[in-house]
């Protein structure tokens, strides 16, 4: 069953339940992968699916950052429950010591030695870790390394 089948069953399931959030998140997701559908002129495959789930995802955590730093507990916990509805599409989240682990790798196998390579790094890395690591974690990680 393909990614975008999986969401749709999830959403009748959801209707079913009368699961009001998780609905209104579902859809969301729909709606933001068909209208990436209609832009590109193209059916998305998982690939492209998780890309765009992986964009509405980064979305809601840099909101929940701003929404603790602006003390809305309330807004806080709304938007944990939309990260907490869209986490189970996506691949297996890397682990910070794994994320390491793969930028040693990339590290050595560009012969980076300064952050002037960064962008050789993040080029031969970002792939792997597409949908699978904050691109943040992945940058501060890179920069340590480099710097």
């Amino acid at each position: 069953m393909s990614l975008k089948d999986r969401i749709s069953e999830d959403m009748k399931a959801a209707m079913k339940a009368h699961e009001k959030d998780r609905l209104a998140v579902i859809r969301m997701v729909r709606s933001a992968i068909r209208q990436t559908e209609i832009d590109g002129k193209k059916d998305l495959d998982d690939e492209g699916v998780i890309a765009v789930i992986s964009k509405e995802l980064k979305m809601r955590k840099d909101s929940l950052e701003e929404f603790r730093k602006g003390g809305r507990d309330d807004l806080v916990e709304k938007t944990q429950a939309e990260i907490d509805v869209l986490l189970p599409y996506l691949p297996e989240q890397l682990s910070e010591d794994e994320v390491k682990a793969l930028v040693k790798e990339a590290v050595e196998q560009t012969g980076a030695a300064s952050m002037k390579d960064m962008g050789k790094v993040m080029g031969v890395l970002m792939p792997k870790v597409k949908g699978r690591a904050d691109g943040k974690l992945v940058n501060s990680i890179v920069k340590g390394m480099l710097g």
